[in-house]
């Protein structure tokens, strides 16, 4: 009986561990941030390029324009109507400016061009507007690229 209890205190059970050491992979996690943090500035922006316009459909017969500075001040003119209008117009007045010249002809196309240092957020701001108080037909004038 001594030979089995002696053989039962020399030997150990093992236990299962059932915890993950996670101290390496918090190692492993913050050299990767330094390596991402340093290479980050070297790593090129996204750059766009907007596309010139070669051949621009023709412009329609009449239309109105809505012209928008820089300043944000803008202008409607009338193109090929029996009477040619100009009136400049603050962003309340826009619709009201568009609907007295065109003697409220909701077809006739309205045409946006902007100076070139105007936001893209102003043009498309005055589009919304057009297109809320239900302008049919809203463009965007561009010039051709000379050849």
């Amino acid at each position: 009986m001594a030979a089995v209890q002696g053989g039962r205190r020399g030997r150990r059970k093992s236990r299962l561990v059932n915890e993950i050491n996670v101290v390496p992979y918090i190692d492993v996690m913050l050299v990767l941030l330094v390596i991402f943090m340093v290479t980050a500035p070297f790593v090129p922006t996204a750059t766009i390029e907007l596309p010139t316009v070669g051949a621009a459909k023709s412009r329609p017969e009449a239309y109105v324009e809505v012209v928008v500075e820089q300043t944000g001040a803008m202008t409607v003119r009338t193109h090929n109507l029996a009477q040619k209008m100009e009136r400049r117009a603050t962003s309340e007045q826009l619709i009201d400016t568009i609907n007295e010249m065109v003697g409220g002809n909701a077809a006739l196309p309205v045409v946006i061009s902007g100076d070139r240092e105007v936001r893209y957020d102003a043009i498309l701001s005055v589009m919304d507007q057009l297109q809320q108080k239900g302008v049919q037909r809203v463009g965007l004038m561009v010039k051709p690229r000379p050849n």
